[in-house]
């Protein structure tokens, strides 16, 4: 089992594929990525299954959660709650987020 993650290999990983996410760690109880998104990308992240915590490593932009659009702050978190609505928008630099999960990556 992996204990250690380079999240640097898996943003190299995101921009030489095709997705702009990448779950590193995802079992039962908790799931964790990075989210790369780039300016004019689209976000088309449904509702999860489970809570939701973001960590803005870089970039800029806006996370809207339900109807409210939250301004992207480096050294930022944000809690979204299982089975809402959300997705960043509006970043005119590359936005990078570490993302976790309480529960499996769905």
């Amino acid at each position: 089992m992996t204990l250690v993650f380079n999240v640097n290999k898996s943003i190299e990983k995101i921009k030489k594929g095709n997705n702009y996410f990448h779950t590193f760690i995802n079992n039962p109880n908790i799931a964790v990525g990075v989210l790369v998104l780039q300016p004019g990308q689209k976000d088309t992240q449904e509702p999860h299954d489970s809570d939701e915590v973001y960590f803005i490593l870089g970039g800029n932009g806006f996370l809207k959660i339900k109807d409210v659009d939250y301004p992207i702050s480096k050294n930022t978190v944000y809690f979204v709650g299982k089975k809402i609505e959300h997705f960043f928008h509006g970043n005119t630099m590359e936005l990078t987020a570490l993302y976790f999960f309480g529960g499996p990556d769905s």
